[in-house]
């Protein structure tokens, strides 16, 4: 199973911080930030790095720089993560994946697509919650009809059927996120999970995630 979820106590202790429906929007996004940051050390992990020599002010060493990377965020929720991978990868380039819910289907509609050059880049989609899959299994559509080859999904929470969604659609995406929830309920929120992302990030009316 290609899913790591992410232990670290911070991690956790940031999760809880989201999952609380009494936080308010700026503790909501400064949590979200400082989970994004656990969950790409992890998603970083296998990233390939360059040596270079590098003059420290004792002597000489070899050092590492961190090969291509692309940040693809899917909106809007996303955005919530972006922050925080540019300022852990100051080099990482940015696209963005725009996509709503049909509300017979709950199947994605494609609205917006913006994507860097990902030919040999690492490439992190930024899906907060997995809870269908339609939209996440859309945004990696979109960066392999680009190219891109070396995909690893952020993910802040998961339903279980977004996961099956992902193993039968993408089995060679590599998911990292921070819980595995319970379940879907009749309306399409993750449970227990914490409520919607884009809603609490950004102050608006409530409507369920993809």
């Amino acid at each position: 199973m290609n899913l790591t979820i992410v232990e670290h106590p911070l991690a956790k202790h940031y999760l809880t911080t989201l999952r609380n429906s009494s936080t308010d929007n700026d503790a909501f996004r400064a949590a979200a930030r400082r989970l994004t940051n656990t969950l790409v050390l992890e998603a970083t992990r296998d990233v390939p790095a360059r040596e270079k020599p590098v003059e420290t002010p004792m002597g000489t060493t070899t050092g590492h720089i961190l090969a291509d990377v692309v940040a693809v965020a899917v909106l809007r929720a996303g955005l919530g993560m972006l922050d925080a991978v540019v300022d852990m990868i100051p080099h990482v380039k940015v696209g963005f994946a725009g996509v709503q819910r049909d509300e017979d289907t709950a199947e994605p509609i494609e609205y917006y697509v913006n994507l860097p050059e990902v030919d040999d880049a690492s490439v992190l989609i930024l899906e907060p919650m997995l809870a269908t899959g339609g939209s996440l299994s859309w945004a990696v559509d979109k960066a392999k009809e680009a190219g891109a080859t070396d995909i690893t999904a952020l993910c802040v929470v998961t339903a279980p059927e977004g996961v099956a969604r992902m193993f039968a659609d993408h089995p060679d995406v590599r998911i990292v996120a921070a819980a595995a929830d319970k379940e879907l309920n009749d309306t399409y929120y993750i449970v227990p999970g914490l409520g919607d992302m884009g809603d609490r990030l950004f102050g608006t009316i409530d409507r369920p995630e993809l």
